[in-house]
């Protein structure tokens, strides 16, 4: 499903980014990959390994909103930032949210890009 818009909700155990448009909705979950190691070395890594999935998710959207708790939200765009400089244009903000449900963050996501759409001038997508 090709899509303008997303929202992708981001702590440091799982993401799910969910695509939509005025009529469809299409979510994919990933799961970090849970390393039981003390080591500093092997935490980041898994964590870099984790977000690099995520960012390969939003390959291809235009337009993402990023939530999450605000430590994993932080951390997610100190990587973005650093590691996926192309990404950073197509997120149009980052929100601090705490866990809400697929309806909750497609809802909340449809106000916000009703709202950045309207004042950067571009048409409002309706259903057919």
């Amino acid at each position: 499903m090709t899509t303008l818009h997303a929202v992708v909700f981001v702590d440091h155990q799982q993401a799910q980014v969910l695509q939509f448009d005025a009529e469809h909705v299409e979510a994919q979950k990933i799961k970090a990959r849970t390393a039981h190691t003390k080591t500093h070395g092997n935490q980041v890594r898994s964590e870099h390994e984790f977000f690099g999935h995520v960012c390969d998710a939003l390959d291809g959207i235009a337009e993402v909103l990023a939530v999450g708790p605000s430590t994993g939200l932080a951390d997610f765009q100190h990587y973005v930032r650093k590691h996926r400089p192309a990404l950073v244009p197509k997120i149009v903000d980052y929100q601090s949210v705490d866990h809400p449900s697929d309806n909750q963050l497609v809802a909340m996501a449809r106000k916000y890009f009703l709202k950045h759409d309207r004042m950067a001038g571009l048409p409002t997508p309706t259903a057919p």
